[in-house]
């Protein structure tokens, strides 16, 4: 069964803000590695935490949306906490995407 899911990323890239284009590149790289398929990755800059809970006080966001299996995501989870550029992760599961179907018109009396 393959659901579709939204990983937000917090890259640190602290001293390195001109590699996030290699990294994000190598993270999209990892996702597909175990098996999962890319819809959309939205790179959203960097921006200031709204208080610092560690180390940074900003950080690059990144989202990706994808389709998995379920048990892909535990994988996911444990690789990327292992990875000194990924911060913080947040993994949500999203609604199956929908075909666009017009809206009916309402018949007039």
């Amino acid at each position: 069964m393959i659901n579709r899911y939204e990983a937000l990323l917090v890259l640190n890239t602290q001293g390195k803000d001109d590699t996030v284009k290699e990294v994000v590149d190598r993270l999209e790289s990892e996702f597909e590695k175990e098996g999962a398929k890319i819809e959309q990755v939205q790179k959203m800059d960097k921006r200031q935490f709204s208080y610092a809970a560690g180390e940074l006080d900003a950080g690059h966001y990144v989202n990706f949306v994808f389709n998995a299996d379920p048990h892909l995501i535990a994988k996911l989870r444990a690789k990327f906490k292992l990875d000194p550029e990924v911060y913080r992760q947040h993994f949500q599961r999203l609604k199956p995407k929908s075909e666009k179907t017009p809206k009916k018109v309402a018949a007039e009396q």
